[in-house]
């Protein structure tokens, strides 16, 4: 009987010590949230920041924590991933990041993360294109228009773009090799930024992200000239898709919400259906939509699924069109 509680006591002393090395092992999950949320995102501004803020300010509520939104810009969002693919894996660090992290790899950047095994898939919030705008004091006011303006412009011919492997560079850089038009894509950190430059008219017209672009169109600052999904959307059916005017035009991007590594799955799961409620807010339903978004709430498993996929597609339409 000694030598079985010798063993007892020598169990139980183990198991404490176990509990003591790995802090919250056994009651963190059940607590979480307990402390703030970091959610970062890949640049202040754009779309990105713009979904990151609106399901933040819902997921306070819902989780009883502070979601804090911490914009990350640089390298096309890969400062932003780098930064939570190191993070612990405890649900208190997400990335909020868009199609340049799929494109990426297919422009052969060196990444210091595996896009697919770096990450805990969590769920893909929109799907969306860019738009196309100028300058509300530009001449052309229609598609037909800008598209021969473009064509005939005398001069250095620039395009402001959210930065290198944004859906906006490929719409941009697209269009170049699509129409003939010889324009300089002009990179900056996110959509925000490239919306600046056109406002103080550093460059002729820019490919930005609709949300981004949707309230300085609406404001009368810009002129919306066409949005780079195949069809018109439904929320903008006044704005031309280009594919109207260049047949087989087609840049859609999507965003979506990733964590660490090794996330537990209840943890994923609590997170997970957080997140969708949100996207079902009638108020946050309405914002996206409003401007161009497609809703999707995808489930962890349906995002590693797309991801894989966008990941597979892009080396080839790149290599199509010419775009490095």
């Amino acid at each position: 009987m000694r030598t079985v509680s010798v063993r007892r006591k020598g169990f139980v002393g183990s198991l404490v010590a176990l509990m003591i090395a790995i802090p919250g092992l056994v009651f963190a999950q059940a607590e979480y949230p307990s402390r703030p949320i970091r959610m970062v995102t890949v640049a202040p501004g754009g779309a990105t920041d713009i979904l990151a803020r609106l399901i933040a300010g819902d997921l306070t509520k819902t989780l009883g924590q502070q979601v804090v939104v911490d914009p990350r810009p640089g390298g096309s969002g890969v400062v932003a991933s780098e930064i939570v693919t190191r993070a612990t894996p405890d649900g208190y660090t997400l990335l909020v990041t868009y199609h340049a992290h799929t494109i990426n790899p297919a422009r052969g950047v060196k990444l210091p993360y595996d896009p697919i095994k770096g990450f805990t898939p969590i769920t893909q919030l929109i799907t969306s294109g860019s738009m196309l705008t100028v300058n509300a004091s530009s001449p052309p006011k229609s598609l037909k228009e800008f598209i021969t303006w473009t064509k005939d412009y005398t001069g250095n011919l620039n395009a402001g773009v959210p930065g290198v492997g944004s859906g906006g560079y490929l719409a941009a850089v697209m269009y170049d090799e699509m129409t003939g038009v010889k324009a300089e894509p002009i990179n900056h950190a996110g959509s925000s930024a490239a919306l600046r430059g056109l406002l103080g008219r550093e460059y002729q017209y820019a490919f930005t992200s609709v949300m981004s672009a949707m309230s300085f169109v609406r404001s009368g600052q810009l002129r919306a000239i066409a949005v780079t999904t195949p069809k018109r959307l439904n929320s903008l059916p006044d704005i031309p898709a280009l594919a109207e005017a260049v047949p087989g035009f087609d840049v859609a991007g999507w965003w979506g919400v990733l964590g660490p590594p090794g996330i537990p799955r209840n943890l994923v799961m609590r997170i997970n259906g957080a997140i969708i409620k949100a996207l079902k807010n009638p108020r946050i339903h309405k914002i996206i939509e409003a401007d161009g978004g497609e809703i999707v709430g995808s489930s962890p498993e349906e995002f590693r699924k797309f991801l894989i996929t966008d990941l597979e597609k892009w080396p080839k339409i790149l290599k199509q069109a010419k775009i490095k």
